[in-house]
């Protein structure tokens, strides 16, 4: 009985901690997208990352949490460069040319993204639903880049440095999880967020520049941006991640595209159009074709997980196939 209510409660904590996260990565499309019209790209990532790195460095002094091991620094460093670093550049820079519903659409593919590169990375295979849901989902990406190519070659743009952003987020994520594994989620996340910053750091002049005639509103958005949907949700995250697979965490950030639609509806007074809309919703259902799995393969990794935390098991048929190999 006890090693089911552990795993019950360490479930509870990592669905919290991702919708955590969900509803501050939200919320950080809609800061961008108004704090951009103050600061350029480059000074928006590094005075986000600062003010991340700066909350994030006194909770661990506080913690006493020290240096990660020496195995979990590869993670970290990729993670930081691609993640916290180039990630957040291009997806500023793309907000700059598409409305923040749109950004999150095409961020979206990034689970996609990431079941494609733990297949070819980490050797887990391409099954032939992670092919179909990748062709889905670039078929919306189409769409949604020939329906704001009406308004000009900005907006195109846009959508490319979305796709940037959504493969520098899935790469991110592959390399951060093995780091986990010997890293806390604190630890991780903090050093992962110093690294983007230092990688950020030619953009500091810059930053300098903007921030002199910059409204409060938009520093105190840059500032919004660093504190929650920075130091507070990659913690969550990671937090999350260390306690689940890639893929399911990919999957929980389904939810962002319509939540920041209708945060930006209410804060911004800005709402796709309906052919991106659909074209965004095309590439949302290749990602979820490319995380489903056949009937029988679901009904027996049930079985393996409840004989796993030692719950009841069902005698499953002779026939019944082996469980597939969740990709992460």
């Amino acid at each position: 009985m006890k090693p089911l209510l552990s795993a019950r409660r360490t479930e509870l904590l990592a669905a919290g901690a991702a919708t955590t996260t969900v509803l501050l990565w939200a919320s950080a499309f809609v800061s961008i997208r108004s704090a951009g019209e103050a600061y350029a790209p480059g000074a928006l990532a590094l005075g986000r990352l600062l003010a991340g790195a700066l909350v994030l460095g006194v909770i661990c002094l506080i913690r006493r949490e020290g240096l990660p091991p020496r195995a979990a620094w590869p993670g970290i460093v990729v993670s930081g460069l691609l993640w916290f670093g180039l990630y957040m550049v291009v997806l500023n820079w793309g907000e700059q040319k598409v409305d923040a519903g749109t950004a999150a659409l095409v961020v979206n593919v990034g689970p996609l993204i990431m079941a494609l590169l733990a297949g070819w990375l980490l050797k887990e295979g391409l099954p032939p639903r992670l092919l179909a849901g990748m062709a889905v989902s670039f078929a919306g990406a189409a769409v949604v880049g020939l329906s704001m190519s009406g308004e000009g070659s900005a907006s195109v743009l846009g959508v490319l440095l979305c796709l940037l952003a959504a493969v520098a987020y899935a790469g991110g994520v592959v390399a951060q999880k093995p780091a986990l594994r010997h890293g806390s989620a604190l630890q991780v996340t903090t050093y992962g967020c110093a690294i983007g910053a230092v990688a950020c750091l030619p953009f500091a002049g810059q930053l300098v520049s903007d921030a002199a005639d910059a409204p409060l509103s938009a520093t105190l958005n840059m500032v919004y941006l660093g504190v929650f949907p920075t130091a507070l949700a990659f913690t969550t995250w990671a937090f999350a991640l260390a306690r689940t697979t890639a893929g399911k965490m990919g999957a929980t950030t389904y939810a962002v595209p319509a939540l920041v639609v209708l945060m930006s509806w209410v804060a911004l007074d800005e709402v796709p159009g309906w052919i991106t809309l659909v074209g965004g919703l095309v590439c949302l259902a290749g990602v979820a074709v490319s995380r489903s799995r056949p009937r029988t393969a679901v009904a027996a990794a049930e079985v393996g997980d409840a004989a796993a935390v030692g719950g009841p098991v069902a005698a499953a048929p002779e026939t019944s196939p082996e469980p597939q190999r969740e990709q992460a």
